[in-house]
Formats: C-alpha cells, sequence, structure tokens
C-alpha cells in the first residue's frame, strides 16, 4: 500500500522546525498585542461573494486563485485567501463599528490560494495580521507599519526593506484614471488583460510578466495625481517613519494585489528571498466597510507572511540547524527504574508550578537518556537516582555551558524561576 503525502503546495511544519515557526509567528502576535491590538478568530471559509466584492474581481487572487465549492446546500463557499475581507465581515454583523473606535484587532491562522507551488509561495500559508478601523490619521498608519518593523527587529532580521507609496484619495484615483485609461488605450493587450485593465486599469502595475512590466514603465503614477489632502497625509506617514527611525524607500509604481487599497500602500521586502521577496504588507482600505455594508469608516492593516519569514530568518543564519528554539526548561533523568516513579511525580510537580518540563521515559542506559536530553533542546538537565532521592538535592546542569548548580529537589521550581 503506498504512504500517504501532504498535498502538493502545502507549508507544514513538525518538530524540531516547528519550533522556529512557533517562535517567528509568537514574536509577530507579541508585537500586536503590545500595541493594543486584540484577538478576532475567523472562519476558514466564507461566502464566495465577500471576496469578490471585497478584494475585486479583476485581482488575480479572485480571477484564478481562490479555493470555491459548492456546499451541500448548494451555497457558493470559498476559502479564505485572505484577512482583511472577513475580518470586516466580522466587525459588521458583530456591530464593532458601531462601537468604541478605533477598532483595534489581530489574527493569525492558514490561508489559501490556488498558485503555482515554489520556494516560499504555498497553496496553504500563514499569517500574522493586523486591522486598526475607525481612524485616518497618519499617524495609525504609522503604527501599524511600526508594529511589523519592530517584529522583524526583535526576530534579529537585518536585509529587509520597507517600500511605501500613496494610493490616494477618490479624486486622486478619479483624475489619474482618466490618463491612465489614455495611456493603456495605446498598448497591445492581449484580451484577457485587456479586459482585466477595464474593470482596473491599476491592476496592470501588478503584473509581472516582462512584457506587461516594460509596457507599464512609462505609464503615469498616482503619486503625481495626490490631492492637496493625501499629499500631506503621505508626508506626514513619511515624517513619522523618520521619527521612529524606520527607513524607507519611495516605490511609485506598487498597487500590491488586492483592490481595496487607498492612500498609504506598504510592502517589506528581503532580499534573499529570490523572487518571492514579499514578507508581508499592507495599506489603507478607506471605503471597503461601507462597500460591504458597514458604517463608512476608514482602516489600514497587513498581512505578514509566517513562512516566508521564517525563511529570511534561516536565509540570514538567525536559527542554527543545532539551536533550535525550544521552550523546554528541564529534562528529567531517572537512575534506574525503581526511581521513575519519583521522578514522575516530580515532573507533575514541577508542571503544575508552570514549568515547562521532560523526562526520559523507558528504562534507558544513562548514556541514551542524556543524548535524549541533549536533542531535546532543554535549558536544564539532572539526574536523579537513589543518592538525589535520599539526600534532597540534585546537580542542575546548564546543558548550553556545562556548568553546574546544587539544588534542593523541594525548591527546584522556584530555582528554575530565579534563574
Amino acid at each position: 500500500m503506498s504512504k500517504f503525502a501532504a498535498p502538493k503546495g502545502v507549508s507544514e511544519y513538525f518538530p524540531p522546525r516547528s519550533q522556529n515557526f512557533e517562535f517567528v509567528r509568537n514574536t509577530l502576535i507579541g508585537e500586536a498585542v503590545v500595541s493594543g491590538y486584540q484577538l478576532i478568530e475567523l472562519p476558514v471559509f466564507e461566502d464566495t461573494e465577500l471576496f469578490k466584492r471585497g478584494v475585486g474581481e479583476s485581482t488575480d487572487v479572485v480571477s484564478k486563485e481562490m479555493y470555491t465549492f459548492e456546499d451541500r446546500g448548494g451555497r457558493s463557499i470559498t476559502l479564505r485567501p485572505e484577512g482583511t475581507a472577513g475580518v470586516m465581515r466580522s466587525v459588521i454583523e458583530n456591530n464593532l463599528d458601531k462601537g468604541q473606535l478605533p477598532v483595534k484587532i489581530w489574527y493569525s491562522g492558514a490561508f489559501f490560494r490556488a498558485e503555482r507551488p515554489q520556494a516560499g509561495r504555498y497553496r496553504q500559508f500563514y499569517q500574522v495580521g493586523v486591522e486598526a478601523i475607525g481612524l485616518s490619521e497618519p499617524e495609525i498608519d504609522v503604527e501599524v507599519i511600526a508594529i511589523a518593523d519592530r517584529a522583524f527587529k526583535k526576530l534579529g532580521l537585518k536585509k529587509y526593506r520597507l517600500d511605501i507609496t500613496s494610493l490616494g484619495d477618490a479624486s486622486s484615483r478619479a483624475a489619474h484614471r482618466v490618463d491612465l485609461i489614455k495611456f493603456i488605450e495605446g498598448l497591445n493587450l492581449d484580451d484577457a488583460t485587456a479586459v482585466r485593465a477595464k474593470l482596473n486599469p491599476l491592476r496592470l502595475f501588478d503584473d509581472k510578466r516582462p512584457e506587461i512590466s516594460s509596457a507599464m514603465s512609462k505609464a503615469p503614477v498616482l503619486l503625481d495625481y495626490l490631492s492637496e489632502e493625501s499629499r500631506k497625509s503621505f508626508e506626514s506617514v513619511k515624517s513619522l517613519l523618520e521619527d521612529f527611525g524606520i527607513a524607507y524607500q519611495i516605490n511609485p509604481r506598487m498597487v500590491r494585489g488586492l483592490d481595496y487599497y487607498t492612500g498609504t500602500t506598504f510592502e517589506f521586502v528581503h532580499e534573499l528571498l529570490g523572487a518571492q521577496s514579499g514578507i508581508g504588507g499592507g495599506g489603507r482600505y478607506d471605503g471597503l466597510m461601507s462597500q460591504l455594508g458597514g458604517a463608512d469608516l476608514s482602516g489600514i492593516g497587513f498581512g505578514l507572511g509566517v513562512d516566508r519569514i521564517l525563511l529570511a530568518c534561516e536565509a540570514e543564519g538567525i536559527f542554527s540547524s543545532d539551536a533550535v528554539t525550544s521552550s523546554l526548561e528541564i529534562y528529567l533523568i531517572p537512575l534506574g527504574s525503581e526511581n521513575t516513579k519519583f521522578v514522575t511525580n516530580l515532573l507533575n510537580q514541577l508542571r503544575n508550578s508552570g514549568v515547562i518540563a521532560d523526562m526520559s521515559y523507558g528504562d534507558r542506559a544513562l548514556k541514551g537518556a542524556m543524548k535524549s536530553a541533549d536533542k531535546s533542546g532543554a535549558k536544564y538537565s539532572c539526574v536523579i537516582g537513589e543518592s538525589e532521592i535520599s539526600s534532597g538535592s540534585l546537580t542542575l546542569k546548564e546543558m548550553k555551558s556545562g556548568v553546574t548548580k546544587e539544588v534542593r529537589i523541594d525548591s527546584l521550581a522556584q530555582a528554575l524561576k530565579e534563574i
């Protein structure tokens, strides 16, 4: 019988690498939490129309990449390809847009796009995202960007850059659209691309085909059409980024892959990841909530790709192969089967005290048990035999340095917390 395998293009994580994945994800979440954002847990699938209307039918995400199926009730259902549309639906449905503003929330989980799999590009991938709804000030734009930047710095990443632009307000885009359509009409486009351009001419800036990229290199850019209000807002965003010590580059041709973006738009790019170099990005989406039936509120958010950020950490050597990020604090080794019950009870006491602990199970020889302790990634280990039990003290060994310390068994939990 042939073995089962994970579906093609799925990113999955198992020990020991899963510990590094968890560390990256928790670091990203932690920076959102300390900035006052609260958890929202969303369905993995939604009404297909939500993504068509919220993300935009001209996007590749909606036209080519969604996993859509009919459920048993005949409803069209789609596995979520991104997070913002689902967040908006939940905020509206649960009347959060009518309560205390701003609504500041974070989410995390798996997302799905039927893309061609390659390094850093998966059909099932993981994101951490934030949304700040109800404020239009430049300060909230920079707060959102700073959450991501602080997380990357906390992880130790150095070889990334921030690209920013502004997609303006409605009047800015209307003025730009007139000249952009005139420019596009002079291009020799295939039928499918021409249809996309009619739905949203900005989409051609996001087309990665060399012939389209070359053709659009001389197209008018939105930054040259900003209204006075949009221009002042963007200048304030840039000034605040400089105050925060966050370096940036202006990328006037960046539109990103979703139709709902307006105003401040940004992307973090890592130089060691090749073609799939984007590790996260987002922007303002004024008008999206009212378009989906809610209050006419401003909003800004981002989605950070946990998979690619992990790859970026590995590319920079942040996680060496012999130094997995383990949360295990101590590994207990019973010396002889007659002492296993005592060690098992001690293990349970440590866990009840909040110590992350494990032990060597089975009647293992000391050498094999010590190898297991080393592979576990635990910070400390100790061997417990008859002499330790009778004396009430043991030798605590720091695995990395080999330094030892005598500790009373009945105060082991407290000693671990103190050191």
